[in-house]
């Protein structure tokens, strides 16, 4: 879990069945802040008419874990872009596709998960790449490193011929 004092998992949270884990709370913009669709912008009241649903419908979906806006210091939820798109999201497989919550919540973990496992296999495919630049870089340092005045060995071919040795007096 988290580090940073006065932020970290509750009783619970992160378990089956127990309360989703909090987001870091947000503080003030500092210099350099940028805007991002990560950046929490929205109070409820936004973000509910930005996604067409009324404030309840945010707080139960808080609740629920199936969308968690960072808190300010004092607790009041701030909702990013992605968290609206989230919203809409949730919105439409409820009411278009007719799936429930707990299904909801398992699509968005699933989701989660899927784009965890396919940032990992980029990690470890550029880490591969890496390898197999450094292996190749390594092989051509010992090429280079070998001596010229060396003659490949051939065989001697199968002959006829009679040598005599005569010892040396």
């Amino acid at each position: 879990m988290n580090a940073e004092p006065g932020i970290g998992a509750g009783l619970g949270e992160g378990l089956p069945g127990g309360p989703p884990p909090r987001r870091r709370r947000t503080g003030p913009p500092g210099p350099g802040y940028a805007l991002t669709e990560e950046t929490p912008v929205y109070v409820i009241s936004v973000a509910a008419e930005l996604s067409g649903l009324h404030p309840q419908t945010l707080r139960q979906y808080d609740r629920l874990g199936l969308v968690c806006p960072d808190r300010t210091g004092g607790g009041g939820r701030r909702y990013s872009a992605r968290d609206i798109q989230q919203l809409r999201e949730v919105q439409r497989l409820s009411q278009d596709e007719g799936i429930n919550l707990a299904g909801i919540k398992r699509i968005i973990e699933l989701e989660n998960q899927v784009a965890a496992l396919q940032s990992r296999v980029a990690e470890l495919s550029a880490a591969v790449e890496g390898a197999g630049a450094a292996l190749q870089a390594r092989e051509a340092a010992v090429h280079a490193s070998y001596r010229r005045d060396l003659v490949p060995y051939q065989p001697a071919q199968q002959s006829s011929a009679l040598v005599v040795w005569r010892p040396r007096r």
